[in-house]
């Protein structure tokens, strides 16, 4: 069984319901609470190992409570949101969310972003602040791409996808294991969206003038990161 806590924070019964019996199936210590300044008090006696967060709250609402936890905690965060918005999710994410799931979902999706994101927490316990890979710095804490004094603007989850590949350059990465570790789920039909990303995160740093590091396409396989410099 294990160890690891999750806090499920939303309004509606049923979705705590759901979420208590699925993640704990799973073997995850669930504690739930219906609003926001609930949250912050149980967030704060519990210290979960992972937070679902609606956007939509009584009291204070789930972006505060995100931007809240973001000052004393990188624990990862999922966002729960009733309007399919770009804005709301984009908000979530910049203010430090790790995924977002929109309503009506299937609990079976929530679990499998969990395990996702739990797992990268537990691979990653010790990653730096700024990694280094040819003329880039990936800033973790500030979310931040630069070459020298240039930023490479890049949307989050194309910097999630970069920060991955950077931390591990060389290595090969399936597409449905980059689809796993930076979009938390693994059905094989969404990897499209990986290779879409890639391009865009290509097409975003030749740019802005990056030749080093490079995505570097393994025919069959996947991508890995290639770095000329040492």
């Amino acid at each position: 069984m294990s160890s690891e806590k999750v806090l499920v924070v939303d309004d509606e019964e049923h979705i705590l319901e759901l979420a208590r019996l699925y993640l704990s199936r799973e073997g995850y210590q669930v504690d739930s609470v219906a609003d926001g300044a609930q949250a912050l008090a149980r967030f704060n006696q519990g210290k979960p190992d992972l937070v679902v967060l609606d956007i939509m709250l009584p009291g204070l609402d789930g972006l505060s409570i995100c931007k809240e936890i973001r000052k004393q905690s990188q624990v990862p965060i999922i966002m729960l949101t009733a309007r399919d918005e770009v804005t709301d999710k984009v908000v979530g994410l910049e203010l430090g969310a790790d995924d977002y799931l929109t309503k009506p979902f299937h609990p079976q999706e929530l679990v499998a972003r969990a395990k996702a994101l739990l797992r990268r927490t537990r691979q990653e316990p010790d990653q730096p602040e700024v990694i280094r890979a040819g003329g880039l710095e990936i800033d973790l804490a500030r979310h931040e791409v630069r070459q020298g004094e240039k930023r490479v603007q890049l949307r989050p989850k194309e910097f999630d996808l970069l920060a991955l590949l950077a931390r591990h350059p060389g290595r090969v990465y399936q597409r449905t294991e980059l689809l796993d570790l930076v979009w938390g789920y693994d059905f094989p039909g969404y990897t499209r969206t990986v290779d879409v990303h890639v391009q865009q995160v290509r097409e975003k740093l030749a740019s802005a003038g990056v030749t080093d590091p490079s995505i570097d396409t393994v025919w069959g396989v996947g991508y890995r990161l290639e770095v000329k410099a040492a």
